[in-house]
Protein backbone atom coordinates (compact mmCIF):
# COMPACT_ATOMS: atom_id res chain seq x y z
CA UNK A 1 0.00 0.00 0.00
CA UNK A 2 1.18 3.57 -0.79
CA UNK A 3 1.99 6.46 2.18
CA UNK A 4 -1.02 9.26 1.82
CA UNK A 5 -0.65 12.75 2.43
CA UNK A 6 -2.69 12.15 5.65
CA UNK A 7 -0.26 9.37 7.14
CA UNK A 8 2.00 12.22 7.51
CA UNK A 9 0.67 13.94 10.75
CA UNK A 10 0.49 10.14 12.23
CA UNK A 11 4.11 9.91 11.63
CA UNK A 12 5.11 12.81 13.76
CA UNK A 13 2.60 11.86 16.71
CA UNK A 14 4.43 8.58 16.71
CA UNK A 15 7.97 10.08 16.92
CA UNK A 16 7.03 12.66 19.48
CA UNK A 17 5.30 9.58 22.07
CA UNK A 18 8.00 7.68 21.74
CA UNK A 19 10.36 9.95 22.26
CA UNK A 20 8.54 11.04 25.33
CA UNK A 21 7.89 7.23 26.66
CA UNK A 22 12.05 7.08 26.22
CA UNK A 23 11.90 10.22 28.92
CA UNK A 24 13.45 12.34 26.24
CA UNK A 25 13.64 15.93 27.36
CA UNK A 26 11.81 18.93 25.60
CA UNK A 27 15.06 19.66 24.24
CA UNK A 28 15.37 16.31 23.05
CA UNK A 29 11.92 15.87 21.76
CA UNK A 30 12.35 18.94 19.60
CA UNK A 31 15.66 17.84 17.78
CA UNK A 32 13.84 14.73 17.32
CA UNK A 33 10.75 16.25 15.51
CA UNK A 34 13.37 18.62 13.81
CA UNK A 35 14.89 15.22 12.06
CA UNK A 36 11.80 13.81 11.62
CA UNK A 37 10.53 16.91 9.82
CA UNK A 38 13.86 16.88 7.34
CA UNK A 39 13.73 13.00 6.32
CA UNK A 40 9.79 13.94 5.29
CA UNK A 41 10.70 15.48 1.82
CA UNK A 42 12.91 12.45 0.96
CA UNK A 43 10.16 10.03 1.57
CA UNK A 44 8.83 8.82 -1.40
CA UNK A 45 4.51 8.27 -1.29
CA UNK A 46 5.08 5.21 -3.27
CA UNK A 47 6.66 3.47 -0.56
CA UNK A 48 4.37 1.94 2.41
CA UNK A 49 3.78 3.79 5.66
CA UNK A 50 5.84 0.75 7.78
CA UNK A 51 8.84 2.10 5.87
CA UNK A 52 8.46 5.51 7.28
CA UNK A 53 7.64 4.41 10.29
CA UNK A 54 11.08 2.66 10.83
CA UNK A 55 12.82 5.46 9.79
CA UNK A 56 11.05 7.78 12.45
CA UNK A 57 11.94 5.15 14.81
CA UNK A 58 15.15 5.21 13.98
CA UNK A 59 15.60 8.57 14.82
CA UNK A 60 13.98 8.25 18.23
CA UNK A 61 16.33 5.63 19.35
CA UNK A 62 19.37 6.90 18.09
CA UNK A 63 18.89 10.13 19.45
CA UNK A 64 17.42 9.06 22.48
CA UNK A 65 19.41 6.10 23.29
CA UNK A 66 16.95 3.81 24.17
CA UNK A 67 16.22 0.67 22.20
CA UNK A 68 12.96 -0.56 23.29
CA UNK A 69 10.70 2.48 24.50
CA UNK A 70 7.75 0.44 24.29
CA UNK A 71 9.07 -2.71 26.61
CA UNK A 72 7.29 -1.61 29.45
CA UNK A 73 3.71 -1.27 27.35
CA UNK A 74 4.39 -4.63 25.55
CA UNK A 75 4.81 -6.02 29.49
CA UNK A 76 1.65 -4.76 30.37
CA UNK A 77 -0.51 -5.81 27.28
CA UNK A 78 1.12 -9.47 27.78
CA UNK A 79 0.26 -9.19 31.12
CA UNK A 80 -3.45 -7.90 31.05
CA UNK A 81 -4.10 -10.10 27.94
CA UNK A 82 -3.20 -13.03 29.49
CA UNK A 83 -5.17 -12.48 32.41
CA UNK A 84 -8.30 -12.43 29.88
CA UNK A 85 -7.18 -15.54 28.26
CA UNK A 86 -9.49 -17.78 30.34
CA UNK A 87 -12.47 -16.30 29.03
CA UNK A 88 -11.58 -15.74 25.86
CA UNK A 89 -11.44 -19.34 25.46
CA UNK A 90 -14.71 -19.53 27.14
CA UNK A 91 -15.73 -17.49 24.50
CA UNK A 92 -14.20 -20.09 21.57
CA UNK A 93 -15.37 -23.27 23.36
CA UNK A 94 -19.56 -21.66 23.73
CA UNK A 95 -19.90 -20.50 20.42
CA UNK A 96 -21.27 -22.34 17.09
CA UNK A 97 -18.29 -22.20 15.27
CA UNK A 98 -15.10 -22.09 17.28
CA UNK A 99 -12.90 -21.31 14.20
CA UNK A 100 -14.63 -18.57 13.32
CA UNK A 101 -15.09 -17.09 16.80
CA UNK A 102 -11.54 -18.05 17.54
CA UNK A 103 -10.57 -15.68 14.13
CA UNK A 104 -13.21 -12.88 15.09
CA UNK A 105 -11.13 -12.52 18.55
CA UNK A 106 -7.43 -12.54 16.87
CA UNK A 107 -8.75 -9.69 14.62
CA UNK A 108 -10.48 -8.43 17.62
CA UNK A 109 -7.20 -8.09 19.58
CA UNK A 110 -5.84 -6.17 16.77
CA UNK A 111 -6.69 -3.24 18.48
CA UNK A 112 -3.98 -3.40 20.87
CA UNK A 113 -2.13 -1.28 18.57
CA UNK A 114 0.32 1.82 19.64
CA UNK A 115 1.78 2.53 16.30
CA UNK A 116 -2.10 4.01 14.91
CA UNK A 117 -3.87 5.10 17.83
CA UNK A 118 -1.09 6.17 19.75
CA UNK A 119 -2.23 6.00 23.81
CA UNK A 120 -4.91 3.18 23.84
CA UNK A 121 -6.19 1.59 27.53
CA UNK A 122 -5.52 -2.03 27.26
CA UNK A 123 -7.86 -3.20 29.87
CA UNK A 124 -10.79 -0.96 28.54
CA UNK A 125 -10.31 -2.48 25.21
CA UNK A 126 -9.96 -6.18 26.17
CA UNK A 127 -13.66 -5.47 28.65
CA UNK A 128 -15.08 -4.20 25.83
CA UNK A 129 -14.31 -7.42 23.54
CA UNK A 130 -15.06 -9.88 25.91
CA UNK A 131 -18.46 -7.60 26.81
CA UNK A 132 -19.36 -8.24 23.06
CA UNK A 133 -20.91 -11.83 23.52
CA UNK A 134 -22.76 -11.70 20.90
CA UNK A 135 -20.68 -10.59 17.86
CA UNK A 136 -20.62 -12.91 14.96
CA UNK A 137 -20.41 -12.38 11.43
CA UNK A 138 -23.94 -13.48 10.34
CA UNK A 139 -23.27 -12.62 6.64
CA UNK A 140 -20.27 -12.99 4.77
CA UNK A 141 -19.03 -10.06 2.89
CA UNK A 142 -16.65 -10.97 0.38
CA UNK A 143 -14.41 -7.98 -0.31
CA UNK A 144 -13.71 -7.54 3.67
CA UNK A 145 -14.45 -10.83 5.03
CA UNK A 146 -14.08 -14.27 3.34
CA UNK A 147 -14.41 -16.72 5.81
CA UNK A 148 -15.28 -19.73 3.56
CA UNK A 149 -11.92 -19.27 1.26
CA UNK A 150 -9.84 -18.97 4.32
CA UNK A 151 -11.71 -21.81 5.94
CA UNK A 152 -10.90 -23.87 2.31
CA UNK A 153 -7.38 -22.65 1.84
CA UNK A 154 -6.73 -23.26 5.13
CA UNK A 155 -7.56 -26.83 4.86
CA UNK A 156 -6.14 -27.73 2.11
CA UNK A 157 -2.60 -26.00 3.77
CA UNK A 158 0.53 -28.20 5.66
CA UNK A 159 2.36 -25.25 5.79
CA UNK A 160 1.03 -22.00 7.59
CA UNK A 161 3.21 -18.93 8.16
CA UNK A 162 1.58 -16.80 10.52
CA UNK A 163 2.89 -12.84 10.94
CA UNK A 164 2.82 -11.59 13.72
CA UNK A 165 1.90 -7.93 14.84
CA UNK A 166 1.54 -6.51 18.54
CA UNK A 167 2.73 -8.01 21.55
CA UNK A 168 -0.64 -8.48 23.60
CA UNK A 169 -2.21 -9.18 20.47
CA UNK A 170 -0.27 -12.60 20.49
CA UNK A 171 -2.03 -14.42 23.27
CA UNK A 172 -5.47 -14.18 20.85
CA UNK A 173 -3.22 -15.33 17.89
CA UNK A 174 -2.15 -18.43 20.47
CA UNK A 175 -6.33 -18.85 20.57
CA UNK A 176 -6.49 -19.11 17.26
CA UNK A 177 -3.50 -21.02 16.31
CA UNK A 178 -4.40 -23.72 19.13
CA UNK A 179 -7.48 -24.01 17.67
CA UNK A 180 -6.30 -24.55 14.59
CA UNK A 181 -4.02 -27.25 15.69
CA UNK A 182 -7.22 -28.65 17.14
CA UNK A 183 -8.46 -29.51 14.25
CA UNK A 184 -5.63 -30.50 12.08
CA UNK A 185 -2.87 -31.49 14.42
CA UNK A 186 -0.16 -32.67 12.00
CA UNK A 187 -0.32 -29.03 10.12
CA UNK A 188 2.62 -27.58 10.79
CA UNK A 189 2.36 -23.82 12.00
CA UNK A 190 5.25 -21.29 11.53
CA UNK A 191 4.70 -17.94 13.87
CA UNK A 192 7.48 -14.92 12.37
CA UNK A 193 8.12 -11.63 14.83
CA UNK A 194 10.27 -9.27 14.25
CA UNK A 195 13.81 -9.54 14.74
CA UNK A 196 14.38 -6.35 16.67
CA UNK A 197 12.15 -3.69 19.06
CA UNK A 198 10.17 -1.64 16.67
CA UNK A 199 6.81 -0.07 18.52
CA UNK A 200 5.35 -2.50 20.41
CA UNK A 201 5.45 -5.42 17.62
CA UNK A 202 6.06 -8.56 19.02
CA UNK A 203 9.30 -10.42 19.07
CA UNK A 204 10.22 -13.88 20.19
CA UNK A 205 10.02 -13.39 23.90
CA UNK A 206 6.25 -11.84 23.36
CA UNK A 207 5.27 -15.11 21.54
CA UNK A 208 6.56 -17.74 24.31
CA UNK A 209 5.13 -15.64 26.99
CA UNK A 210 1.83 -15.91 25.48
CA UNK A 211 2.72 -20.25 25.03
CA UNK A 212 2.83 -19.71 20.97
CA UNK A 213 5.85 -22.21 21.22
CA UNK A 214 3.48 -24.97 21.93
CA UNK A 215 1.63 -25.02 18.92
CA UNK A 216 3.68 -23.40 16.37
CA UNK A 217 7.98 -23.23 15.56
CA UNK A 218 8.77 -19.25 16.24
CA UNK A 219 11.24 -17.34 13.82
CA UNK A 220 11.91 -14.27 12.83
CA UNK A 221 11.60 -12.25 9.83
CA UNK A 222 14.85 -10.60 10.05
CA UNK A 223 13.36 -7.17 10.09
CA UNK A 224 12.79 -4.61 12.55
CA UNK A 225 9.94 -2.54 10.18
CA UNK A 226 6.69 -2.33 11.89
CA UNK A 227 5.54 -4.16 9.11
CA UNK A 228 6.91 -7.33 6.93
CA UNK A 229 8.74 -5.44 4.55
CA UNK A 230 9.84 -7.88 2.12
CA UNK A 231 13.69 -6.30 0.74
CA UNK A 232 14.10 -5.77 4.56
CA UNK A 233 13.93 -9.35 5.66
CA UNK A 234 16.18 -12.80 5.64
CA UNK A 235 16.88 -14.75 3.05
CA UNK A 236 15.38 -18.19 5.50
CA UNK A 237 12.73 -16.16 6.23
CA UNK A 238 11.66 -15.66 2.22
CA UNK A 239 12.37 -19.15 1.59
CA UNK A 240 9.95 -20.03 4.37
CA UNK A 241 7.38 -16.77 2.84
CA UNK A 242 7.59 -18.32 -0.60
CA UNK A 243 7.00 -22.16 0.32
CA UNK A 244 3.89 -21.77 2.65
CA UNK A 245 1.09 -22.98 1.76
CA UNK A 246 -1.03 -20.31 3.32
CA UNK A 247 0.31 -17.01 4.44
CA UNK A 248 -1.79 -15.31 7.41
CA UNK A 249 -0.77 -11.76 7.87
CA UNK A 250 -1.96 -10.07 11.09
CA UNK A 251 -2.38 -6.57 11.57
CA UNK A 252 -2.66 -3.39 9.76
CA UNK A 253 1.27 -2.82 9.44
CA UNK A 254 1.60 -6.31 7.95
CA UNK A 255 -1.18 -5.29 5.27
CA UNK A 256 0.34 -2.15 4.48
CA UNK A 257 3.75 -3.70 3.46
CA UNK A 258 2.39 -6.76 1.90
CA UNK A 259 -0.62 -5.84 -0.28
CA UNK A 260 1.15 -5.09 -3.18
CA UNK A 261 2.98 -8.68 -2.83
CA UNK A 262 2.61 -11.07 -5.92
CA UNK A 263 1.99 -13.96 -3.82
CA UNK A 264 -1.81 -14.98 -2.41
CA UNK A 265 -1.94 -13.98 1.36
CA UNK A 266 -5.25 -13.60 3.65
CA UNK A 267 -5.12 -10.34 6.01
CA UNK A 268 -6.58 -10.27 9.37
CA UNK A 269 -6.59 -7.11 10.39
CA UNK A 270 -9.04 -3.98 11.92
CA UNK A 271 -9.16 -1.04 9.91
CA UNK A 272 -8.05 1.52 12.77
CA UNK A 273 -7.90 4.69 10.60
CA UNK A 274 -9.74 6.01 7.48
CA UNK A 275 -6.85 5.72 5.24
CA UNK A 276 -6.75 2.36 5.24
CA UNK A 277 -10.63 2.08 5.61
CA UNK A 278 -10.75 4.26 2.10
CA UNK A 279 -8.19 1.62 0.89
CA UNK A 280 -9.79 -1.80 1.62
CA UNK A 281 -13.36 0.05 0.93
CA UNK A 282 -14.93 -0.11 4.42
CA UNK A 283 -15.68 1.30 7.59
CA UNK A 284 -13.32 2.40 10.17
CA UNK A 285 -13.93 -0.27 13.05
CA UNK A 286 -15.08 -3.20 10.44
CA UNK A 287 -12.86 -6.68 11.01
CA UNK A 288 -11.34 -7.44 7.82
CA UNK A 289 -10.17 -11.32 6.74
CA UNK A 290 -9.30 -10.52 2.90
CA UNK A 291 -7.11 -12.67 0.16
CA UNK A 292 -4.59 -10.68 -2.04
CA UNK A 293 -3.52 -12.65 -4.98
Amino acid sequence: MKTYLECVPCFFKQALEAARLSGADEKTQKKIMDKVALSVPSFELTSSPPEMARIIHGVVKKLTKKKDPYARIKEKSNRLALKARPDLKKKVARSKDNLLTAIELAIAGNIIDYGVKNSINVKKELEKILRDEDKIIRTEKKTIFNYNAFKRALKKAKTVLYLADNAGEVVFDAILIEEIKKNAPDKKIIYAVKEKPIINDALEKDARVAGIDKYADIVSSGSDAPGTIISLCSKRFLKTFKKADIVISKGQGNFEALSNVKRSIFFLFMAKCPVIAKDVNCKVGDIILTRKK
